[in-house]
């Protein structure tokens, strides 16, 4: 999410220890993820109380976002390239169904 290495952790916990000293920085640390967690919720109940004032289903919306991904581009150009509907799901053809002892179809004309 952040993009933080392990040398720059290494970084942080010193200047850590060099700010707040060895006997604060479990405090600060703690502090620190308490504020997160805050600032999380409040995130998520301001996100939700927009919502509910709008009068929007997050759901619908979730939905609508995802459909979105249904135009790209290589999804696009493989239905080009299909003949079968991308909602339909496919039927089971005889290949998968084919036993491994059964040998393909020997087509001279495709080699």
């Amino acid at each position: 999410m952040f993009d933080i290495g392990i040398g720059e952790i290494m970084i942080l916990a010193v200047l850590g220890l060099l700010i707040f000293g060895p006997e604060r920085l479990p405090k600060a640390a703690a502090d620190a993820g308490r504020l997160v967690r805050q600032v999380r919720e409040m995130a998520s109940g301001a996100k939700r109380d927009l919502a509910d004032s709008a009068g929007l289903d997050m759901s619908e919306a979730m939905d609508s976002v995802r459909s979105i991904g249904d135009l790209h581009p290589r999804k696009l150009v493989a239905g080009l390239f299909t003949d079968d509907d991308p909602a339909e799901p496919k039927p089971a053809t005889s290949e998968s169904q084919a036993s491994p002892t059964t040998r393909p179809v020997f087509d001279p004309d495709a080699t």
